[in-house]
């Protein structure tokens, strides 16, 4: 019985020795965060997701009358005159559009609407929507 009684007293200081190595290891401290190797600090730039075309609209969210000939599209959030470089992810084709508009609506996938030019452009108009990479240029 003594065996028993010992090992029950020996447990309980290495839980609580437990307890506290564990309370000292979750401070909300957090070491800084550095960019691994290859980081490019633009890569907050980059998004992925469908894109559609249109060619019909009257005038875009900026004030701007819409022209289908111009390179031109719509962006959910991004700044107007924003420009972008948008990749056609089944040819490897690629555009810089400048945002005029907001859009797209409805679908969470599709991240940006082209004007029919850029459309073209990319060579999607027959698949209407496409997989893009897009990547922010400048303003």
């Amino acid at each position: 019985m003594l065996g028993a009684a010992a090992s029950r007293r020996t447990r309980a200081p290495l839980w609580s020795l437990v307890a506290v190595v564990t309370c000292a290891c979750s401070s909300t401290a957090r070491p800084p965060v550095t960019p691994a190797a290859g980081h490019h600090p633009a890569a907050a730039n980059v998004m992925r997701g469908y894109a559609t075309w249109y060619a019909e609209s009257q005038q875009t969210a900026s004030g701007e009358r819409f022209d289908r000939r111009a390179m031109t599209a719509a962006h959910r959030s991004l700044a107007f005159g924003t420009r972008v470089r948008v990749t056609n992810e089944k040819n490897g084709l690629s555009a810089v559009v400048r945002i005029n508009d907001r859009g797209p609506f409805g679908n969470a996938a599709r991240i940006i609407d082209l004007s029919e030019a850029a459309g073209r452009a990319l060579h999607m108009i027959d698949a209407g929507v496409v997989p893009v990479l897009l990547e922010v240029v400048g303003r």
